[in-house]
């Protein structure tokens, strides 16, 4: 599977994850099991409502989640990463 970084996720992750080297190794470890199996039930993979229907968000620690964009069968866009409160506007 093919993971694209969107701007907005790259901006989230320098000024919310860069600085917090604990946190940027679990994003790291949940993105290898998010690549390997999507469907993980670990990742607590859920579809989003409101104005962000049509995305998607996983979890990477208890209050920090990823929303992404599913493009095809083969290609995600990562768009969001930040605390439940920072990313679900």
């Amino acid at each position: 599977m093919i993971v694209e970084r969107h701007a907005s996720f790259i901006k989230s992750y320098k000024t919310r994850i860069s600085s917090q080297p604990k946190l940027v190794k679990r994003v790291r470890e949940r993105l290898l099991q998010f690549a390997q199996n999507p469907q993980n039930l670990f990742l607590k993979d859920h579809p989003l409502k409101g104005n962000q229907l049509g995305l998607r968000a996983f979890s990477i620690t208890g209050d920090i989640r990823i929303i992404y964009k599913r493009v095809d069968n083969t290609m995600i866009r990562l768009v969001d990463i930040g605390s439940h409160n920072q990313i679900y506007k």
